[in-house]
């Protein structure tokens, strides 16, 4: 079977229908038509509700969202308090806590409920902020520090480094409008733009950071983090240790006659495993069901990878699209399944297997208390390193002249999943990225990107060559996304498509 599958039929199909007005997106008719297509599919398995109070696990989400903005970003305490991470630890939520401490010297952070109840997040060396078990003060792991076999950045030329090399400013880019663009695209105050950057043919165009922030900060980027984590399933793909379309080997599905093993990882990958979780995206959400599983598997005191593995069945695999965190992190454990399998560090496989050798060296992918990567939203990474992870991408996965990811691989996380396609919902592709097959930016229908909560994004626009990152604060996300939107105005004038088309 091929690496990708093609999309030609299904999504002609697809598009023709979506300008007839078949398919709504998330307009309320199309909606109707997204949870009734859904019901039709489902199978006969019982939802079972994550364990725990709601507020305990807001309350756990917020210790780990302001311990990674404070010791991994350095932002200040109340600032990031106030405007960091609302998704995880809605800002209502957070006016509860009656008591916080941020201990600077154990690199801690403590909030106490009006139960007595405190739930604590402490940074772990290169694992970040890991939020602890109530009750618990420490890790059921044993944390590491991964160096980086990299030479010097400030002596090495970029994109392996971080030193600019003064060639001309490309004569067929129209400068001032660049110029522009970045202006614009940094938005106004209210927007809290940490960093925008562009990238044309791999040369950094433009980059503007935030006060405090600089080229070497780590940031905050939710669900980026999923684009990372399926370009680490790439990698090992690559390497021979799986294939994209073989049954996924969880080993929770592997009882005789378990349907799940007819879940593909190539179908996880493109949020259509169909495994049964809550997420507040879903098109028939009702928030009085109680705490979602989407949400716990970022503050769930237990081993998230084996949560998410004995969730059940609701629909087949590659028939519903929905966005769901269960599916990176089922990707995350199958990462740990084959790294450990064959003998190797699981917390050094990231580094030694990509960011060594595309020039990153600030990543964090923070984890559970079980040591398992959250690769569902829990990296930070500075947006140089973002641009280096798009710029792979651009590049069809090959990294001075070393193919990273197989051939193939970079059109099946730019074709639009087929599932996504069914639903009438142009959005979503492979490897974890979204797409532009519906026009929704003012780019080509052609790129894709890695998109986070609160606004981030590093955007791959093929036809010019061009990257584009935006990471901000969580509450200036509509502003921040109105004014990326006018940037990619000014960009597709300022940058020509390849070969003058």
């Amino acid at each position: 079977m091929p690496l990708f599958q093609t999309r030609s039929v299904g999504l002609a199909l697809a598009l023709a229908l979506a300008a007839c007005g078949e398919f709504d997106g998330e307009q309320s008719g199309g909606r109707e038509a997204l949870i009734a297509r859904a019901a039709a599919l489902e199978l006969d398995t019982e939802y079972v509700p994550p364990p725990g109070e709601a507020l305990h696990h807001h309350t756990a989400g917020f210790a780990s969202t302001l311990c990674s903005a404070v010791f991994l970003t350095g932002l200040d305490a109340a600032d990031a308090a106030a405007n960091i991470g609302g998704f995880t630890s809605p800002f209502e939520e957070r006016g509860h806590v009656v008591d916080t401490i941020v201990d600077y010297e154990r690199e801690m952070v403590s909030l106490t409920l009006p139960d007595g109840v405190t739930r604590r997040a402490k940074r772990y060396k290169n694992q970040g902020c890991v939020s602890l078990p109530i009750g618990e003060d420490s890790v059921h792991f044993t944390p590491s520090d991964v160096p980086r076999r990299l030479p010097p950045a400030e002596t090495t030329p970029w994109p392996m480094g971080d030193v600019l090399p003064d060639d001309p400013w490309p004569m067929e880019v129209d400068r001032a409008l660049v110029e522009e663009a970045m202006d614009v695209g940094f938005g106004p105050p209210e927007a809290r733009t940490l960093a925008l950057l562009v990238t044309y043919r791999g040369r950094i165009l433009g980059e503007r950071y935030g006060e405090g922030i600089g080229i070497r900060t780590p940031l905050e980027s939710w669900s980026m983090t999923k684009s990372l984590t399926g370009t680490l399933m790439g990698v090992l793909v690559e390497q021979g240790e799986y294939e994209l379309w073989q049954p996924a080997p969880v080993p929770e599905w592997q009882t005789p006659g378990d349907p799940r093993q007819q879940v593909r990882i190539g179908d996880i990958m493109r949020m259509s495993s169909g495994i049964r979780i809550r997420a507040p995206q879903d098109p028939d959400y009702d928030a009085s069901i109680g705490y979602p599983d989407h949400l716990y598997l970022y503050t769930a005191p237990v081993d998230v990878y084996e949560y998410a593995a004995t969730r059940p069945q609701q629909w087949p695999p590659n028939s519903v699209g929905r966005y769901r965190n269960t599916d990176p992190i089922l990707t995350s454990y199958l990462i740990r399944l084959a790294v450990e399998a064959r003998g190797e560090d699981y917390h050094a496989f990231p580094q030694r297997n990509l960011f060594d050798r595309i020039g990153i060296r600030d990543a964090v992918i923070e984890t559970d208390a079980y040591g398992n990567f959250l690769g569902q939203g829990r990296a930070l990474m500075p947006a140089r390193d973002w641009a280096r992870l798009a710029n792979l991408y651009l590049q069809d996965g090959v990294w001075n002249g070393e193919r990273l990811l197989p051939e193939g691989w970079v059109e099946y996380a730019s074709e639009t999943a087929p599932a996504w396609v069914a639903d009438g919902r142009l959005q979503y592709g492979g490897s974890f990225f979204w797409v532009n097959a519906d026009g929704g930016s003012p780019i080509p229908e052609s790129a894709f990107r890695m998109s986070g909560a609160g606004g981030q994004s590093a955007t791959i626009i093929p036809t010019h060559d061009l990257v584009v990152v935006r990471i901000g604060k969580y509450t200036g996300a509509g502003p921040g996304g109105r004014a990326l939107r006018s940037a990619f105005e000014l960009l597709m004038q300022a940058v020509p498509p390849i070969g003058g088309g």
